[in-house]
């Protein structure tokens, strides 16, 4: 991977690839979007709010837009059809090292154990890779959040010694581990 000092995240139209279709959110999925985070993992493992209404949505939403619109971040809908939002995987500037490329995902309840955020990850890692060039793909994840490592490991990342990541999520500090995408 280059080592880019900086870089500008434009999204993709579509991703398609290891049985998944991720494509950009659009406002006839707010509804899915409140089935997806108004969930109590998601709410233990996301920065997102909690409880997660129709309002939480239309804010999460224009969060998305603005942070696409500026270059800093891009939120794809997880789907298997190019519909129905099974759930999302984020791609943004690290904020540790903005040379860096973090990932994030998240799948609702009613989809997991189906391999979705393991094929998403992939996917959306490997785009980064071809068409972004940070220096390195990254995930920062909480040490007690098995599934979320093992979706790393399934992804050809590893645990690095740095030390933890530590951000605020809804006024509790986290600590959370980094994971880099082998080379």
């Amino acid at each position: 991977m280059d080592t880019n000092e900086t870089f500008t995240l434009v999204p993709p139209l579509r991703l398609e690839g290891y049985g998944v279709r991720l494509r950009a959110w659009a406002d006839d999925d707010l509804a899915d979007l409140v089935a997806l985070y108004d969930d109590p993992e998601m709410a233990r493992w996301t920065p997102v709010a909690s409880p997660f209404g129709p309002d939480a949505a239309r804010a999460y939403l224009a969060g998305a837009r603005e942070g696409q619109a500026e270059g800093r971040k891009v939120q794809l809908a997880i789907t298997t059809d190019g519909v129905l939002p099974r759930g999302e995987v984020l791609l943004f500037r690290s904020g540790s090292d903005e040379r860096d490329l973090e990932l994030a995902y998240g799948v609702g309840s009613a989809h997991r154990g189906q391999g979705l955020a393991g094929r998403a990850v992939r996917l959306a890692a490997e785009y980064a890779v071809r068409e972004i060039r940070p220096r390195r793909v990254v995930l920062c994840i909480d040490a007690d959040n098995a599934a979320s490592e093992a979706v790393a490991r399934s992804c050809a990342f590893e645990l690095t010694d740095e030390p933890p990541v530590r951000r605020v999520t809804r006024g509790r500090e986290v600590a959370l581990r980094t994971w880099r995408l082998r080379a």
